[in-house]
């Protein structure tokens, strides 16, 4: 079956709602219900400074998809408990699990352990659905390339993060900062039993892609209770410095937004941000410019290389593995990246593609390598 049937087959199963078989894997898919509870005051309190936007007149705090969610866990069929969880962490502006789902198949199958889809905040199904409507966000498209000066890469697909972002660049420190206390409850969840799905004291790995990787990299820098002690982390096209990042694209976001959240991020915020003076904010600084705190950064690092895979793309020019290297440090970086490069036209957003002249046992060839390696990392 070729990675484009593959995608069609868990497409046409995959529900937020209900449980769906897979047929001919013996695996399913299982939706459960995540409610944001820690740190809710805090975040609370840094989104009542945000303005709202024209599309979008509801303030941040108030968009009640991005506190309650649905989220998927594909898990061998008939799992009534498992003490092995991986969580795989998408990339920035994504608004559909599609190009996901035959990682998470994979990465299933080959491991046997549970894989958590987890959402970041106000992407996949955390946000209005409004906001992925070409008709509802057309108006508001046309409005801001008048505005702008010169053509920046604005399309529907990148309207709602293009206009927040440079609207308010602290929107993507919050969001994040948010994502991670997430995923800490997620995992004080599994690990203290209280998770339906897996047993007290069970292992908890993380899958992350793009955007994805620079999240559980602060989340392992800021790991002051040891929550990740025991856990792996194999980062895929993701890992870099910020300062080397380019979001400039037309499905991540545009041009201008991009370059003012470059711009605060890379001098206003260093400069302020007082209220943000905790474990977690030196973590997201530490991974803003290579200079900023280099030494904790690579010296945490550097004790879990041993835990630690990324595997980088030669024509990624989104997140270049230099980027990588210099995020890790030249030890590190050394025995945990790896720079892979396809026998075919692939991007950063789009890796193994299932569309246009590439042969499908080419792309499903080298899709095959790269989970075989992160099977082999997890187990």
């Amino acid at each position: 079956m070729t990675l484009s049937e593959h995608i069609q087959k868990l497409k046409s199963v995959f529900s937020y709602e209900h449980i769906a078989n897979i047929e001919g894997s013996r695996l399913e898919i299982r939706p459960y219900r995540f409610e944001s509870v820690i740190g809710n005051r805090e975040i609370k309190r840094f989104r009542q400074k945000i303005p709202v936007t024209g599309f979008c007149p509801v303030s941040d705090d108030n968009i009640e998809e991005n506190k309650r969610f649905a989220y998927t866990v594909f898990v061998p069929e008939g799992t009534k408990q498992t003490d092995r969880a991986i969580v795989l962490l998408h990339g920035l502006n994504e608004r559909s699990w599609e190009k996901y789902l035959p990682w998470a198949e994979q990465l299933c199958l080959r491991t046997g352990a549970a894989v958590i889809l987890f959402p970041i905040a106000f992407h996949m199904n955390r946000t209005p659905k409004e906001w992925s409507n070409p008709r509802a966000v057309s108006p508001f498209v046309e409005l801001r390339k008048q505005e702008l000066e010169e053509p920046s890469n604005t399309t529907f697909v990148n309207l709602a993060i293009s206009s927040r972002i440079s609207q308010c660049p602290i929107r993507f420190y919050v969001s994040g900062r948010e994502t991670i206390y997430n995923i800490r409850q997620l995992i004080k969840e599994i690990k203290n039993g209280r998770h339906p799905l897996f047993k007290a004291g069970s292992s908890v790995h993380i899958f992350a892609y793009s955007i994805g990787a620079f999240l559980a990299q602060i989340l392992f820098l800021s790991d002051t209770n040891k929550l990740l002690a025991d856990s792996r982390l194999f980062m895929f096209c993701g890992g870099t410095i910020f300062s080397r990042m380019n979001g400039n694209a037309r499905d991540i976001m545009d041009r201008e937004s991009f370059l003012k959240m470059r711009d605060y991020y890379l001098n206003d915020f260093m400069a302020g941000n007082k209220g943000y003076n905790d474990s977690l904010t030196k973590a997201f600084k530490s991974m803003l410019s290579p200079p900023v705190f280099r030494e904790y950064r690579e010296s945490v690092f550097d004790e879990i290389r041993n835990r630690m895979k990324a595997v980088t793309l030669k024509k990624d020019t989104v997140i270049p593995t230099s980027g990588v290297r210099e995020a890790l440090g030249s030890g590190c970086s050394g025995k945990v990246v790896e720079e892979w490069d396809y026998p075919y036209e692939y991007s950063h957003q789009v890796p193994f593609p299932v569309y246009g002249k590439v042969p499908a046992e080419i792309v499903m060839r080298n899709f095959n390598n790269l989970f075989n390696e992160a099977a082999a990392h997890f187990l």
